[in-house]
């Protein structure tokens, strides 16, 4: 259900940064695992990175140049996204779960296997 607003995303040259932001003024994130999946161009899934109890985990591929975090005094969650590449162009979304929820194949089927999630934003790589 879609109860989680992103923001930030938008277009940058591949090896520069940009920042996705989660909240929600439903959901309290204190108890929840945050995730973020990216939506590839045939609505294929991947689990980007995710964080519960504090602990974060990263998708090999995003290791080492992408950090989540979090702002529990605002709700909110953050993906910071550096040295990007062009094939991580696709829509982001952020979804929350009592538990971490992997892909099931398109994004579309995954989504339904969460509590919320929002409705995505948009992020070109471009070279």
């Amino acid at each position: 259900e879609v109860k989680l607003m992103e923001s930030g995303g938008g277009s940058v040259q591949a090896g520069g940064s940009l920042r996705l932001s989660c909240t929600s003024s439903e959901f309290k994130f204190d108890d929840s695992d945050m995730a973020w999946y990216r939506q590839g161009p045939g609505n294929e899934c991947e689990l980007v990175s995710h964080i519960g109890l504090g602990i974060p985990y990263y998708a090999d591929s995003v290791e080492g140049r992408f950090t989540i975090s979090q702002d529990h005094a605002k709700n909110t969650v953050y993906m910071q996204m550096d040295n990007r590449r062009t094939e991580e162009t696709g829509g982001y979304y952020c979804g929350e779960a009592t538990y971490r929820v992997p892909c099931r194949g398109r994004w579309t089927d995954t989504r339904g296997s969460l509590d919320a999630w929002g409705e995505g934003k948009r992020v070109t790589v471009s070279e």
